[in-house]
């Protein structure tokens, strides 16, 4: 009896080696939960990981240099601001206004 029972296991398949290797009862078939990585799959999702990772690292050093610029350049923009005797002094230079106008306006910024 076991011996004809294991018979008819065998022609329906479950006793196979394909049965075995998840070829046809309830297993997941060839590869990696069964998404084809006989074909290549496999390489697929490994080169779409390292290009993910690739992707983070440069976006974290981008957002670390536009950190660094944008701290940078508002440092630069305050120490560049000219005073109002600064401006008066080049206008002077310019010939934009004469001595006794840059005399009365520098008195009028310094009192």
């Amino acid at each position: 009896m076991k011996r004809l029972f294991s018979g008819v296991l065998a022609l329906l398949g479950f006793g196979s080696n394909a049965y075995a290797q998840g070829y046809g009862g309830w297993g997941m078939g060839p590869g990696m939960m069964g998404w084809g990585m006989g074909y290549g799959g496999g390489w697929l999702w490994t080169i779409l990981m390292v290009v993910f990772w690739i992707a983070v690292i440069v976006g974290i050093v981008l957002l670390i240099r536009w950190l660094i610029l944008s701290t940078k350049t508002t440092t630069t923009h305050q120490r560049q601001e000219e005073s109002a005797l600064d401006i008066l002094k080049k206008r002077y230079a310019r010939g934009e206004i004469d001595k006794e106008e840059f005399e009365q306006r520098k008195k009028d910024l310094l009192s």
